[in-house]
């Protein structure tokens, strides 16, 4: 029953940061709203008892990432950003793109319940490997390039960065 209620908890912290973070105007505050969304997933990690990506989450999303997100928002002239029209009148393509997540939600839902349905529990083996080393084996041996795609693009995002500020000092 506690778990129940810590789902939606976190599941209103994911939903309700994310729509608060493209809905604010100001983009600090964005960025504060996508910091609750980001802990609302560690808690949803924790809940599944996925301790590691529980604390990556909260130390490399939340203090790495959106620190430099913060860091990058506050080296940009915000005075020219806030002047500039920044949403187009275009609702009706929202709505429509709405529209569609929503049949498509619904076709899911009626057509698809079936294949939700729990099947026979996984027998347990001798030897438990733990979360951080299956983790591990997946992300050195099969996902090794898109790993360092990741780390380079995070590079390049500083020193962009740095160069963007260095021009105006």
């Amino acid at each position: 029953m506690a778990d129940t209620i810590l789902f939606y908890i976190f599941a209103a912290f994911v939903l309700g940061g994310g729509v608060l973070t493209v809905t604010r105007r100001n983009s600090v505050h964005s960025a504060l709203w996508l910091i609750v969304s980001l802990l609302g997933t560690a808690g949803l990690f924790l809940l599944r008892q996925a301790e590691f990506l529980f604390a990556v989450q909260i130390i490399l999303y939340i203090g790495g990432v959106v620190l430099l997100i913060l860091f990058v928002v506050m080296l940009v002239n915000l005075d020219e950003t806030a002047r500039l029209r920044q949403f187009n009148k275009a609702w009706w393509v929202a709505l429509a793109c709405a529209v569609v997540v929503g049949i498509e939600i619904w076709y899911v839902l009626n057509r698809g319940l079936e294949t939700l349905e729990p099947g026979e529990a996984p027998q347990t083996a001798a030897t438990i490997e733990g979360n951080t080393e299956r983790l591990a084996d997946v992300l050195f041996s099969e996902y090794l390039l898109p790993f360092e795609i990741a780390s380079l693009l995070l590079l390049v995002a500083i020193v962009g960065s740095v160069v963007m500020a260095k021009k105006r000092i």
